[in-house]
């Protein structure tokens, strides 16, 4: 997820530093995703289970010293949210063309709209720390702005997908998966905290690791995958 500054507020030329190069390698990640999402099939799953092994290797990295529990505990962290995934991708709609692949252009929606608002409004607006011990750099501004963008998103989304079935659900769906996606935000900083690293990974230019990338998505697809599991 996209890091608020440090010293927004203090050195302003800094502000949208890198912000060109996170634009480019997100989008081509973007490209990538939505390319497989929309063909399904074996493409979809082969790239999830791509992904899944790099995420396990970055797991891995940053839990070296752990008691060999936390390879399993790994493994775990990655499968459910990618095990998810295909599911939902799988799924079928009797009134919707391409339902499975439209239920999670939804939640993908959302969690970028979270870290798309939390980037923004943390760099413009700042201020108070939201979990310093954690992660210093986040700001309350920033998970506001998060917070927002994924409300509106969720309207948005929910007018395409068939799940969730109305704007004013999508809109709420879209706050729950924003504080759950921040959390899991919190819990990839952590985790990289605790052994100093930076980064997951190097594989993204601009993000780090796949792990830096997907952190929110490990967390909302699960619950996301609950809610559509519940309503069918």
């Amino acid at each position: 997820m996209f890091e608020d500054p440090i010293d927004n507020a203090v050195n302003p030329a800094t502000r949208w530093k890198g912000l060109q190069e996170r634009a480019i390698s997100g989008a081509v990640l973007a490209a990538i995703m939505l390319i497989a999402l929309w063909v399904g099939g074996w493409l979809f799953t082969l790239l999830v289970v791509a992904a899944a092994v790099i995420m396990i290797r970055e797991w891995d990295s940053l839990t070296a010293q752990d008691h060999a529990l936390s390879k399993i505990v790994g493994v775990l962290y990655v499968a459910i949210p990618c095990a998810s995934l295909i599911w939902l991708r799988n799924l079928q709609f009797a009134d919707y063309a391409s339902g499975g692949a439209r239920v999670v252009l939804f939640v993908i929606l959302i969690v970028c709209a979270t870290d798309i608002g939390a980037y923004f409004a943390g760099r413009r607006i700042g201020g108070a720390k939201l979990a310093p011990t954690l992660s210093p750099n986040k700001t309350w501004a920033g998970l506001g702005g998060g917070v927002v963008s994924a409300a509106v998103a969720g309207a948005i989304g929910a007018t395409f997908s068939p799940y969730p079935p109305s704007c004013f659900a999508g809109l709420d769906l879209g706050i729950l998966l924003a504080l759950v996606s921040q959390g899991g935000d919190l819990f990839e900083s952590w985790l990289k905290r605790r052994v100093g690293a930076k980064d997951s990974g190097t594989l993204i230019p601009g993000h780090g690791g796949l792990l830096d990338r997907v952190d929110g998505m490990i967390f909302a697809l699960p619950v996301f995958a609950f809610f559509v599991h519940l309503a069918a």
